[in-house]
């Protein structure tokens, strides 16, 4: 290969030296001129050129060679120093001849600075400035465009439209830039399978690989493209890649029906679950968004009688009956029904994929509605009636009005069939609503002032077929309820220590308005010598305050007053105030004493129900003793002086009734006959005979530790108690 020296020049060049000025002085360096020097700008050399070698690059010169003998010198990268030391030499330092001693490789180093330098042979001295010159390795298409890897895997939708892009292939070409010999071609080799509808084409300078005509999964689920990539150079280089391509299921194939009419027959007056079942088929791959499908009705439906699913294992509609058919209405309905995929449909036509459709094939369902005994039909289902609370028995409020759809000339009978109050009675065959006792509004069974009254009418169909109709009864309110006291307000509690502060009483009324509140409250004036001890507060309407006029002590009172609504009919109300000491100040140290009447607390039965239980007891014990001292011999009831003790007594005589003396402290004491009295002593209550004194406990005294002289004659007992005793049992000494 041909050697060349490139763009070489002589260059004479006068350096002057910088000055520099530190703080207020100056420094000066003296001025030097250079020396001449060559300066060959580049040399060309052949990559991988194949010798022989050693082999002449260049060759260089100086212009004082006719005056001296010269000895050339080289060095730098190539020379003695990496990449490469050994490339390149001059020949026998006699002349500037530079050689190349073996190949180069321009992708490893594209070109070398090498430094050049005239000595004297004699002096040893350099002669000249160092000469810089360039070595450029010229390129030849060694190097073919390589792919990144040797196969690729990419996924495409059957949906992808064609002449759009799915796949860019990409070499790398290590020859020089922008030269033919790293210019890439692309080219498709092959495709596998090769198909007319279905084709690939690939952009010659970008690498795109593009669809040509519309991918079918079902006929080919897989593509295999050879791709080709080849350079300008001479010769040119080539080389491949392989492109599998796998098509991903889309939606484009349209379902369709198995047929196009269907003729059902269906009952009236009642609804049915999967009437009829249509069949579709869809070519695209089962159990997918593509192949799974969903239908609508799109005429016939109006009034919502049918429904229709989808089969989700055999993708078929069923068609249900959600809401009875009238057969005197519709006698025969037709069904339009549309079946499209769950996923929009992009259908392949001459090659082009379309875009999204809409509704997809239609199929038309006859439905013949066959005749049935249908019951009576109220006319209307339900309607309101308005009566005066209170109203008098044989008030007609109304009549249910029922046909037969049918159009049978048949009678209907009526039946009452929810009147939970019986208030009404309906007329058998004219349906008529007839009260027969009083009405009243306040009745629990009067929800919002309205009662509901429903009847049925029954057809003499086979079977019969009943219907049922509803009488809603508004009953507007008149003023026969007067307010009173609440519940919560009728027993009252007040500390004698905050007899400054108010009671609020609670007043209600059934009535509704304008019969019911804001209420009016005033005390009754003429109850007795109290009536000035009570005051009323502010009234709120529904409540007022009530407080101590004056300082009451601690017992039981009865505040009446009379309350009146807003209309001004009133009655007379009881407050049973308690004014009690409390602990704290908050509450009553007792509990609450019974108050007569039918407002009893529950607190004040609780030790009534105590001393009854001890009562029991006692008497059970008492008897147990009695009739154990008939089988021993008695003994005498010992009198108390000093220290009581118990004497024996060895007589025995007859026993006696049991006999109960009187006497003025209120006890009693039963004795047996043949026990000594004690006319000088006083002796405490018990039984005698069983050698035991055993206080009685049936009844409580006011002096429970009262003396009493013992007697053994009859005499009446008197009760101790002021509202009278009824006498049971004398015997055993007991008072209720």
């Amino acid at each position: 290969p041909q050697v060349n020296g490139v763009n070489s020049f002589q260059q004479e060049k006068d350096d002057l030296t910088d000055q520099t000025q530190v703080g207020f002085g100056k420094s000066h360096r003296p001025l030097r001129r250079s020396k001449r020097r060559w300066i060959i700008t580049t040399l060309e050399l052949e990559e991988e050129d194949q010798g022989p070698f050693p082999k002449l690059v260049g060759e260089l010169f100086n212009d004082m060679s006719h005056n001296m003998s010269l000895m050339y010198v080289i060095s730098g990268p190539g020379v003695d120093k990496y990449p490469e030391i050994g490339l390149f030499s001059i020949e026998d330092h006699r002349n500037g001849r530079v050689y190349v001693h073996r190949p180069v490789d321009r992708e490893t180093t594209p070109s070398f600075m090498v430094h050049f330098n005239v000595v004297d042979r004699l002096t040893r001295e350099i002669v000249d400035n160092s000469l810089i010159f360039n070595i450029r390795i010229r390129d030849t298409n060694d190097h073919a465009p390589q792919f990144p890897k040797k196969e690729f895997n990419i996924t495409v939708q059957e949906t992808h439209p064609a002449g759009q892009p799915i796949f860019q292939m990409v070499t790398v070409d290590l020859d020089e830039e922008n030269t033919p010999n790293s210019q890439v071609f692309y080219f498709l080799i092959s495709q596998t399978p090769l198909l007319k509808e279905s084709g690939f084409q690939i952009d010659h300078i970008s690498g795109e690989i593009r669809l040509s005509g519309c991918l079918d999964y079902e006929t080919a689920q897989q593509f295999t493209l050879l791709i080709g990539a080849r350079d300008f150079g001479e010769p040119s280089l080539t080389s491949t890649a392989t492109v599998h391509v796998n098509v991903q299921e889309g939606n484009n194939h349209m379902p369709t029906f198995i047929q196009d009419n269907y003729r059902i027959q269906i009952s009236e007056g009642r609804t049915s679950e999967g009437v009829l079942r249509l069949l579709v088929h869809d070519g695209d791959l089962p159990f997918t968004s593509a192949w799974r499908v969903k239908f609508n009705i799109l005429s016939g439906n109006e009034e919502g009688h049918f429904h229709i699913l989808t089969d989700p294992e055999t993708n078929e509609g069923i068609l249900s009956v959600i809401k009875p058919l009238d057969y005197e209405t519709h006698p025969v309905q037709s069904l339009v029904i549309a079946v499209d995929n769950e996923e929009p449909l992009f259908p392949c036509e001459e090659g082009q994929l379309r875009g999204p459709r809409g509704a997809g094939t239609r199929a038309t369902v006859s439905v013949q509605v066959t005749d049935s005994n249908d019951p009576p039909a109220f006319h209307p289902r339900s309607f309101v009636v308005s009566e005066a609370d209170g109203a008098r028995p044989g008030i007609q409020l109304g009549a249910f009005n029922a046909t037969d759809p049918d159009g049978a000339v048949g009678r209907i009978r009526y039946k009452l069939a929810y009147d939970p109050a019986n208030w009404v009675t309906v007329d058998e065959f004219s349906g008529t609503v007839t009260t027969r006792q009083q009405i009243d509004r306040e009745s629990p069974y009067v929800n919002d002032s309205f009662y509901m009254i429903i009847a049925h009418a029954v057809d003499d169909g086979l079977p019969p077929k009943t219907g049922t109709g509803t009488l809603m009864l508004f009953l507007s309110d008149v003023n026969d309820n007067a307010p009173a006291l609440h519940p919560h307000s009728r027993f009252l509690e007040l500390c004698e220590s905050a007899a400054n502060q108010s009671l609020l009483l609670w007043a209600e009324d059934s009535d509704l308005e304008p019969y019911a509140d804001p209420f009016t409250f005033e005390l009754d004036n003429s109850w007795g010598s109290d009536g000035d001890a009570w005051k009323l507060g502010k009234n709120q309407g529904r409540s007022v305050e009530l407080l101590m006029s004056r300082s009451l002590p601690p017992g039981n009172y009865s505040v009446p007053l009379f309350i009146g609504d807003k209309q001004g009919l009133s009655q007379k109300q009881i407050v049973h105030v308690r004014i009690c000491a409390c602990l704290g100040g908050v509450t009553c140290a007792e509990p609450l004493v019974a108050v007569a009447g039918p407002g009893l607390l529950v607190g004040a039965l609780v030790p009534p129900c105590a001393a009854f239980m001890i009562l029991a007891a006692t008497l059970l014990f008492l008897l147990r003793c009695y009739f154990v001292s008939e089988a021993k011999p008695r003994r005498p009831v010992v009198c108390e002086e000093g220290q009581q003790t118990l004497i024996p007594y060895n007589d025995e005589s007859k026993a006696i009734s049991t006999q109960v003396v009187e006497s003025n402290a209120s006890c009693f004491l039963t004795v047996k006959s043949g026990a000594p009295s004690c006319p000088a002593h006083r002796c405490r209550v018990g039984w005698a005979g069983s050698g035991h004194l055993l206080p009685d406990r049936s009844v409580s005294f006011q002096r429970p530790d009262a003396w009493l002289p013992i007697s053994t004659n009859p005499a009446p007992i008197p009760c101790p108690r002021p509202g009278g005793c009824t006498r049971q049992a004398q015997t055993h000494g007991h008072f209720t």
